[in-house]
């Protein structure tokens, strides 16, 4: 009935689906399984994408080739770039999606891409023979082969639903959970554990005040996210914002005594930056009212996600708790959060290629590794996709440097560190971030993707039109000279200070008050000379001028620390030797096995002093 594949892809959710995409485009015969069709790609939780950190992620993978950023592209209905306010590195995306939309549109993409066959069961084990993972067990017992097989089962794995002190087994409400993968797994070596997360409750939007609440509209123009040219939305839905209130936090503890959370029926630990609204009134007892962002769940549906609200509070003190808001008085509830929990594996047991060190040809992705997020989940799934391609091909492997990507920052970060609450990104954990900005992804990344053969060559012709631009742009800046008549007209409507003798205009640009489209709207002569560059191009070249300095210090600091990285320890190499170590480095090196001495000197417990002492142990 089956074929052997290259590639097996358990589970349909954003990891799943980009590890799918990835393997069957770059020509693995492919299979994704999942329990379901009718929800590939379903956002479980918010309706968006994007957002601090993330925003930057969806462009990575969409630099890469993935399809995350062009299938939010074409499904949303408001977008806005965050902190704008702030420096570019900070600078991130982040749209509203119509949720049904998305789900559809990831599944035409899928459907479209060749390689790429379905089925519909649950997998609930695993073939492993000499240590090899070579395909999967399914419920109805089909035994289907493959090279190597992705595992990216989400909140599946034992899954078990919470509301208030009912509980029932479920990856998602109304759907079952996965069982048998867990405790095959666990009898082969692996650790596993339980982490928790939750979802607000969903309402008629009919049924709110909107008048009383603020109005968030999006920006006024789209950007998106794909350096493609995919089509952008027209119009915009505006989200609304509300707030608690001390009355709001009094019902609610009604609630507490019947808390899954509180009452101890709940063994894994809550994302600690999305936490529910029961914990965020306990953990920050002093505060009489927290931000709730009204969400629309699409263009066609009055379904209402309220986020900030997530709760597995009984069902009745939910309601309750919603129609003391200001808005909310008249609300109507579709249905009531809940809290889930489910199996995860600490991701210090893979492999920066996401293939796990105790089986080979087996990988993970996504929340089976710790982390939480659409975002997190895609780009573990799209590189997990490729590693397990350019296995079955005995291809190199494909790792990205904490200096080449958030990507490589979150999975240096989990193999490294390892995670015991679900992992969040976040522009504070990436050091390189001048360098790892949401608006030269492409610049980063495509290349590379080219080389692989997942970025098509429409891609790769526009990072070349665009870095090719960009030079040109430096050069028209660095040559025109700039009259003081010519411009302190402009100087003084920004409050600026005049200039009295002509000077370059890169050195114009360098003033934190300029920005170069409006510098050129003043300039004739400048406009001009720039009517031929996307705007996309002008920006880039603009940031690379303005932050040259500190772009220049960041290059420094990732070439003296590129030293360490290119120190590779041998898988070998037996810690338990060096008596220098001490106790507690010799247990975490050994346990880890870190690739590299840069990598061993990220781990959490591993000081300076461990460090030097391996160098010299090495002959270093």
């Amino acid at each position: 009935m089956f074929p052997e594949y290259d590639v097996i892809v358990v589970g349909a959710g954003h990891a799943g689906c980009e590890a799918a995409a990835a393997a069957a485009n770059l020509g693995s015969k492919t299979l994704l399984v999942t329990m379901n069709m009718q929800t590939i790609a379903q956002m479980s939780c918010n309706p968006a994408m994007g957002g601090i950190a993330k925003g930057q992620i969806v462009r990575e993978i969409d630099a890469m080739g993935g399809y995350s950023g062009i299938v939010t592209d074409l499904s949303t209905i408001q977008f806005r770039m965050l902190n704008r306010s702030k420096g570019p590195a900070m600078w991130s995306p982040r749209a509203q999606n119509d949720r049904m939309l998305f789900s559809i549109k990831w599944r035409e993409m899928l459907e479209q891409t060749p390689n790429l066959d379905f089925y519909q069961d649950m997998v609930k084990g695993l073939l492993i023979k000499d240590g090899i993972c070579n395909g999967v067990v399914t419920g109805l017992g089909h035994e289907i082969k493959a090279k190597s097989v992705v595992l990216t089962n989400g909140t599946f794995l034992n899954g078990i639903v919470h509301i208030g002190e009912k509980n029932f087994g479920g990856g998602r409400m109304a759907e079952k959970a996965a069982t048998g993968i867990t405790e095959q797994l666990v009898s082969l070596g692996f650790e596993s554990d339980r982490l928790k997360t939750g979802t607000p409750p969903r309402i008629d939007g009919r049924s709110l005040d909107y008048s009383k609440m603020e109005e968030q509209p999006g920006d006024d123009e789209v950007v998106g996210f794909s350096y493609l040219d995919t089509e952008k939305p027209k119009e915009q839905r505006s989200c609304w914002i509300t707030y608690t209130s001390q009355e709001v936090h009094d019902v609610l503890k009604t609630g507490f005594n019947r808390s899954p959370m509180f009452a101890g029926r709940i063994d894994g630990v809550g994302p600690r930056y999305c936490p529910s609204i029961e914990d965020k009134i306990n953990r920050f007892a002093e505060r009489d009212r927290h931000q709730l962002f009204i969400e629309p769940e699409g263009w066609n549906t009055v379904e209402i996600y309220v986020n900030g609200f997530s709760t597995s509070l009984p069902e009745e003190v939910q309601y309750e708790a919603l129609r003391k808001i200001v808005g909310f008085e008249k609300v109507k509830m579709f249905r009531p959060g809940y809290a889930i929990e489910y199996d995860f594996f600490p991701p210090t047991q893979l492999k920066y290629t996401l293939e796990t060190k105790l089986i080979s040809c087996l990988f993970f992705a996504g929340q089976i590794n710790g982390t939480t997020g659409y975002e997190e989940a895609a780009c573990q799934g799209l590189m997990a996709g490729i590693n397990a391609h350019q296995k079955t091909r005995e291809l190199d492997s494909v790792v990205l440097k904490r200096s080449d990507a958030y990507i490589g920052v979150l999975i240096d970060d989990l193999i490294s560190k390892g995670t015991q609450e679900p992992y969040r990104m976040f522009t504070s954990r990436a050091e390189f971030r001048t360098l790892l900005r949401q608006d030269n992804a492409d610049l980063r990344l495509t290349e590379l993707s080219y080389r692989l053969g997942l970025a098509s060559q429409e891609r790769m012709d526009k990072v070349i039109e665009k870095r090719t631009g960009v030079e040109e742009i430096k050069g028209i800046l660095k040559d025109l000279s700039v009259e003081p008549g010519e411009i302190n007209t402009y100087f003084s409507s920004i409050n600026s200070s005049p200039i009295t003798e002509k000077q370059k205009a890169q050195k114009i640009l360098l003033r934190p008050d300029v920005e170069l489209a409006d510098f050129a709207a003043a300039l004739p002569r400048l406009k001009e000379a720039l009517t031929r560059f996307s705007k996309d191009t002008i920006e880039q070249a603009s940031i690379q001028i303005k932050y040259d300095t500190y772009i220049t210090k960041e290059k420094d600091l990732v070439e003296r620390m590129s030293q360490l990285e290119e120190l590779e320890i041998p898988e070998t190499f037996d810690y338990k030797k060096i008596a220098s170590l001490g106790n507690e480095a010799r247990e975490k090196l050994s346990k880890i096995k870190p690739r590299t001495l840069g990598q061993a000197s990220r781990i959490s417990g591993i000081n300076p002093s461990d460090v030097q002492i391996l160098m010299v142990f090495m002959g270093r």
